[in-house]
């Protein structure tokens, strides 16, 4: 098996220049999106109004606009080829050896090449704005990374307190493209109450992917906590990082919702059958949760190899799938 190194291959956060920053604002509401489209077409603020007073929906570090910070630590970072942990720093494939970038302190890699990237603006209107990466186009060094070419386009869009945003995966390349889509919003706590530990998070669903050093088994077993899930589980009995499956949709879509008692206020969170798995992750700083769609297992690769249904999508030159994500306040 050819083992293929790139030192050059490294989360660096060193940049010199301020990435490109998107402003969108929905004139009836109020309501606003600012996405980094320089720094991984990160959409790190979402804010609406309720009586008046704004309400960010989305955590993000502080100046997180000047794309110094974490890439994958705030906003709604986009996880592509592989959305997760894929287990070292190499993906095996068809006999060839990629070297990937690692940077989760267990060794592994994690969260796939875009989110941390420049992307390219192609559409942008007040309220609309869409981007794209195509890895020969933007990065070609990522050619030698990965079993073949790969092109990301996403959109976000605002309609009244709605953020919707959807994404076009295709295959460019004249050979089978691995790969798998998840997105990684940090969702503020509280929605403008009193208290995060107060706060709800609903998510419909009845087993969780087995993990041993964060990495899935191949099992997934029957969630203790689902009732709890179902009628709204408080945060301050939360401690996740968790891969839930065996999501249950509702006309091709999945629920979830982030409720904060103290004032009423909703966040739901939907999100197409393209999606197929949900983490849910409590950051240490305790701001934040994280609902994560994700259309298929971490390390799906090294599952699928091993025969378990893991959902690698495989393109065949020129294919392409869809997924889409709806975020919706309400006070």
């Amino acid at each position: 098996m050819k083992a293929v190194s790139f030192p050059w291959l490294q989360k660096s956060t060193t940049r010199m220049t301020t990435p490109e920053l998107i402003k969108l604002t929905d004139p009836t509401s109020g309501a606003e999106a600012h996405i980094l489209a320089g720094y991984g077409f990160n959409c790190f603020r979402f804010r609406v109004e309720q009586d008046g007073q704004p309400i960010d929906v989305l955590w993000s570090e502080p100046d997180f606009e000047r794309g110094d910070k974490r890439a994958s630590g705030s906003g709604i970072p986009l996880l592509f080829p592989y959305p997760g942990r894929l287990r070292g720093q190499t993906l095996n494939w068809q006999s060839q050896t990629y070297t990937l970038e690692g940077d989760d302190r267990l060794g592994n890699a994690i969260h796939g090449f875009v989110l941390n990237r420049p992307w390219r603006v192609l559409e942008q209107s007040s309220t609309r704005v869409v981007g794209q990466f195509h890895a020969s186009q933007d990065d070609a060094r990522l050619l030698a990374c990965w079993p073949a070419d790969f092109c990301m386009t996403a959109t976000y869009e605002l309609a009244g307190n709605s953020l919707r945003s959807s994404f076009v995966i295709e295959n460019p390349d004249d050979k089978p493209l691995p790969c798998g889509l998840g997105t990684h919003p940090y969702f503020r706590l509280p929605l403008g109450g009193a208290s995060a530990d107060d706060c709800l998070v609903r998510l419909p669903m009845r087993r969780r992917w087995e993990l041993v050093d964060m990495l899935p088994t191949g099992n997934a077993v029957p969630v203790e906590e689902i009732e709890q899930f179902r009628a709204g589980l408080p945060f301050g009995q939360m401690t996740f990082d968790d891969v839930f499956t065996d999501l249950e949709f509702d006309s091709h879509w999945c629920t979830a919702r982030v409720i904060d008692p103290s004032n009423g206020s909703r966040l739901v969170v939907q999100f197409d059958d393209s999606f197929r798995e949900c983490v849910i992750y409590t950051p240490p700083h305790r701001q934040a949760v994280c609902v994560e769609p994700y259309t298929c297992v971490p390390n799906s690769p090294e599952l699928h190899a091993a025969g378990v249904d893991a959902g690698l999508r495989i393109l065949q030159p020129g294919e392409q799938f869809t997924a889409e994500v709806i975020l919706r306040f309400t006070g």
